[in-house]
């Protein structure tokens, strides 16, 4: 792997991708709403600011903007006079939705994205959950407890003084394993834990995304998405997603019992139930986290498992798979985009929504307003299934990738919390 590129990636909190796109900048036209979290109550002005960055930016006198409700409908189109750069742009939304507005020049050299939220706690999921959705899951999980974890433990140096390290691998269903590694402090017996799920695509583990939170007094687990070793060369990883791991998200997803989505939340529940059996769990404290479709991986953990006593989400993706029925764009893995029937079906079975309605100890969740892998609305329907006590960071600048610091800093004031044995929520 190129240095520069495991550098970039090693950052905190095994949000590669995230980290890695924010060092680009922000897009040359820049939208900033009026109310700085971006949300609104029904029939409110919404006011953006427009300002086209850049040292050209002063020369170009006028952009051109659509706006779009839910990300989905077209509402409305036109010009906005600039002055020196800047200009403004007022618009409204009579019902709980959201906005989402593309600008360009008009040589389309220059672009940018605004958005806004209205009553986001009244947004609801496009479909209903399954009435057999318990009953479908707890037969899954029946067949994992049928097969022994038989967890074998590698241990490698840590690269960092104080850590200890080990790759490990967990039996799981259909003759698949869970693959990952796991770090936890060199000296003391029990730790508070956190499970890590990894973010969309076929790539290798890097260490310092355990070894980080270990060397501050926990025990880390991270483990792969698919049954794969986890630090092979770029090109190993670049063969499976040519391969067998091509466009993974839709294998079998025409019937709810092949959907390949089934091997990985089983992975999860295992490595929940691993980690909580080893003798330095602290027994008490058990964070689950994940970015992207690491954050749907972490919904699907804590329905599945009792013991955890907060999740952790950014830009979580898999949530209100039909959201389209709701007047919404979806999102990732995109099975709308089938426009099969028994997709849309089966999608219930395996969308954040329903899961999230599952979670009951804290929660912490960023989204992006301006997000179209993990739509703000679909995130704020699955967050608002959730019952127990809970937080959510909307990020007017954020997008799936980019402008993520007001997640971080309460995703690590929650961590610090946490680990001192506080309440993170308030």
């Amino acid at each position: 792997m190129n240095p520069l590129l495991r550098k970039t990636l090693v950052l905190l909190g095994g949000i590669a991708a995230a980290i890695t796109c924010n060092a680009q900048g922000p897009d040359p036209i820049v939208a900033t709403p009026d109310h700085a979290d971006g949300v609104y109550r029904e029939g409110e002005p919404i006011h953006w600011q427009i300002k086209v960055t850049g040292k050209d930016g002063s020369d170009v006198s006028s952009i051109s903007y659509s706006i779009k409700n839910g990300g989905l409908t077209p509402m409305g189109d036109g010009t906005i006079p600039l002055t020196n750069g800047t200009g403004n742009l007022t618009s409204t939304l009579a019902q709980p939705g959201t906005l989402l507005v593309s600008f360009k020049s008009s040589d389309g050299k220059l672009k940018g994205t605004g958005g806004a939220l209205v009553a986001p706690e009244k947004l609801k999921a496009g479909a209903t959950c399954p009435e057999d959705f318990d009953a479908f899951w707890n037969t899954k999980l029946k067949e994992l407890e049928t097969i022994p974890p038989n967890p074998v433990l590698t241990s490698a140096p840590s690269g960092k003084d104080g850590v200890d390290y080990a790759k490990i691998t967990l039996d799981n269903v259909h003759g698949t394993h869970v693959q990952g590694q796991i770090a936890k402090p060199s000296t003391g017996d029990k730790f508070p834990a956190i499970l890590q799920l990894q973010y969309a695509g076929v790539y290798p583990l890097l260490k310092p995304w355990v070894t980080e939170r270990a060397s501050k007094g926990w025990l880390v687990m991270d483990i792969m998405a698919h049954d794969l070793p986890i630090d092979e060369s770029e090109d190993f990883y670049k063969e499976q997603t040519a391969g067998l791991l091509k466009n993974y998200t839709s294998i079998g997803y025409e019937n709810r019992d092949t959907s390949y989505f089934v091997r990985m939340f089983l992975g999860c529940k295992r490595a929940a139930d691993y980690l909580a059996s080893r003798p330095d769990w602290d027994g008490k404290t058990f964070v689950i986290m994940g970015t992207s479709q690491g954050g749907l991986q972490s919904f699907v953990t804590a329905a599945f498992f009792p013991k955890a006593t907060a999740v952790i989400v950014e830009v979580p993706a898999g949530c209100d798979q039909n959201a389209n029925a709701a007047g919404r764009a979806f999102g990732w893995p995109y099975w709308g985009a089938s426009h099969k029937d028994n997709v849309m079906q089966v999608s219930r079975y395996f969308d954040a929504a329903n899961f999230a309605a599952r979670t009951k100890c804290p929660l912490l969740v960023g989204v992006g307003l301006l997000d179209v892998t993990a739509p703000v609305g679909c995130v704020y329907a699955a967050y608002n299934q959730a019952t127990g006590p809970k937080e959510i960071v909307p990020m007017p600048q954020g997008d799936h990738k980019r402008g993520h610091e007001a997640f971080s800093r309460r995703r690590e004031a929650w961590l610090k919390a946490i680990a001192a044995g506080e309440a993170p929520v308030h």
